[in-house]
């Protein structure tokens, strides 16, 4: 139904009411007011909502409004709310709600969730024709989340070397100032844990078995608890992950298209390669099935397809526009996969991943060289995800030593090229103070882990005081810096409770948020104009640039004696 009214300012409203229709006996369904007599039944009991919708014919604007009539416990008179307008809250976009205040209602988490347990949450809702009552919002959030964000998005949204922090004026689909359900805090990158735990039961094993380190008479027994460790700590992610992936598979889907955090989809396969190459001796046979190799290098092979694609294609994820350190992790498993084949007697397939992780290798740390459009992305102060640098070539350096036999030049090449960059880090310690901690801090300590390794074997190959001295000056470092960030996962875990924050990052909108973006603009522009006035000025000759001050001038009085 819909009835006119005016306003004093002149803008003309017209009110459309729902109109409640009810069941007849024989399951037919009729327009209330042509049956009074036939009963009507609401669900919830007395309570008989009425939305009214207010258009104002003058400006186009909408007006929202919910009425609610309550009656007081004695009886007594009803109570109504005014109309209301749909206010944005600033913080999210995802508390828009009918029934109450779009600031104060909770996040609509199930956007992020996957669609059959959406579906089965569908299929308890009331009938058709009751529930066109509230706006369908959940159609809305599905064209919000069901397309991919765009590469180029998320460095315009988001800041900081893990593109993990929400600049000021970009609105997110989530509230912020409310704690989410764990899952949604669960990221990709705590397989970062797995990688540095099951590099450092590597690392112990080396230590114990080499002939070059038998003078520190390190027991197997480190080795084997940091392995069981290791194993625990996979197991224990995997599983939560996995349950993120059941219930939800759209936040899954926007980590994957992060430009960091897709990379991070190679940690939980390289993760099991550690655990198979530094299985303790009395778990492992002497020469592992190549079951293992084929499980564990198919996931990751698949997955280069499709991101070595992409850099290939040049289109919109080419890696001059997504290419960060944490892209290393993406070429480090063909080593570790090379590492693997050796270790299963299948050295033509480790020499294959070795060739192919080189080229890309060449081109990933070119890339990052230059810094081309990713200046905006990454610092100029260091931080921990500069390690990635280390962790491809001394990958490269143990597998040409593992498939080959010998440390010889093309190892010893890749390895000096690791120190280096090591060093190069190091003498800038003071660079790596004031940053947050992170859980995907621990996918940085594996490099530390592998240059250590590759020291070990360097140290086997030319025996003497100083390689021997820095292989256990490395593998203390490596050790120390795992140690540390244990230790801190476990306070912020389980004692300050901050380990897993909001996770802003897969909560951005698709498009561009114009708020804070016009104002920020508007102020650009506005020095920019000033900035072209000087030049204009000064450009000007003398006898032009007294004519325009006295015409301005003559212009003021004008003004002032109107």
């Amino acid at each position: 139904m819909a009835t006119g009214s005016s306003s004093p300012t002149g803008h003309h409203y017209v009110d459309i009411h729902p109109v409640l229709l009810h069941d007849d006996h024989d399951g037919r369904r009729s327009k209330l007011g042509k049956q009074p007599n036939s009963p009507v039944k609401f669900r919830g009991g007395d309570r008989k909502p009425r939305i009214n919708r207010q258009v104002s014919l003058g400006t186009g604007v909408a007006v929202f409004g919910m009425e609610k009539e309550r009656r007081d416990g004695n009886g007594g008179g009803n109570k109504r709310e005014g109309p209301r307008s749909l206010s944005r809250s600033g913080k999210s976009l995802g508390g828009l709600g009918v029934g109450g205040d779009a600031v104060s209602r909770k996040g609509d988490f199930s956007i992020f969730r996957t669609k059959s347990t959406i579906n089965k949450q569908n299929s308890m809702l009331p009938l058709r024709k009751e529930s066109e009552l509230i706006p369908q919002e959940t159609e809305v959030g599905d064209d919000r989340i069901n397309q991919s964000v765009p590469a180029g998005r998320y460095f315009a949204a988001l800041r900081g070397p893990e593109l993990d922090q929400v600049r000021d004026y970009e609105d997110i689909l989530l509230p912020k100032d409310e704690v989410w359900p764990f899952l949604l805090r669960f990221p990709i990158g705590c397989f970062g844990i797995c990688l540095g735990l099951g590099s450092q039961a590597i690392l112990w094993g080396a230590l114990a078995s080499s002939p070059a380190m038998s003078f520190l008479h390190v027991s197997p027994v480190i080795n084997l608890s940091l392995w069981l460790l290791a194993l625990a700590m996979l197991v224990s992610v995997t599983v939560t992950y996995a349950c993120k992936c059941a219930f939800y598979f759209e936040a899954v889907r926007r980590e994957y298209f992060h430009p960091v955090r897709v990379n991070f989809f190679f940690a939980p396969w390289i993760a099991c390669m550690f655990l198979a190459i530094g299985a303790p001796r009395r778990f492992s046979p002497k020469q592992l099935h190549p079951a293992v190799w084929c499980a564990l290098v198919a996931p990751v092979f698949l997955l280069e397809l499709k991101i070595y694609g992409q850099w290939f294609s040049g289109g919109k994820r080419r890696l001059c526009k997504v290419g960060n350190p944490s892209s290393h992790l993406s070429v480090v498993g063909n080593f570790v996969g090379a590492i693997l084949a050796a270790k299963v007697g299948w050295e033509e397939a480790g020499k294959f991943l070795w060739a192919v992780g080189l080229a890309h290798y060449l081109v990933v740390f070119v890339t990052l060289y230059q810094r081309l459009p990713t200046s905006e992305a990454l610092p100029k102060e260091l931080h921990p995800v500069y390690s990635m640098f280390i962790a491809t070539p001394s990958a490269a350096s143990i597998a040409w030593y593992t498939i080959y036999g010998s440390f010889d030049a093309v190892a010893r090449s890749f390895y000096f090229i690791a120190l280096f960059l090591y060093i190069s880090l190091v003498v800038r310690i003071n660079f790596f103070r004031g940053f947050k901690f992170s859980v995907a801090w621990w996918s940085y300590t594996f490099p530390m882990t592998t240059a250590s390794l590759a020291t070990i074997k360097y140290a086997e190959e030319v025996p003497c005081f100083l390689s021997k001295g820095l292989a256990l000056s490395l593998s203390l470092m490596s050790s120390t810096m795992v140690s540390v960030l244990f230790v801190s996962t476990l306070l912020h875990a389980f004692l300050w409770k901050s380990l897993f924050p909001n996770d802003l990052a897969i909560a951005i909108t698709k498009k561009k948020t114009n708020t804070g973006a016009k104002s920020s603009q508007g102020q650009e522009k506005k020095v920019v104009k000033k900035t072209y006035d000087i030049k204009r000025w000064a450009k000007q000759t003398p006898l032009s640039l007294v004519s325009s001050i006295t015409k301005s001038s003559s212009a003021e009085k004008d003004s002032d004696g109107k």
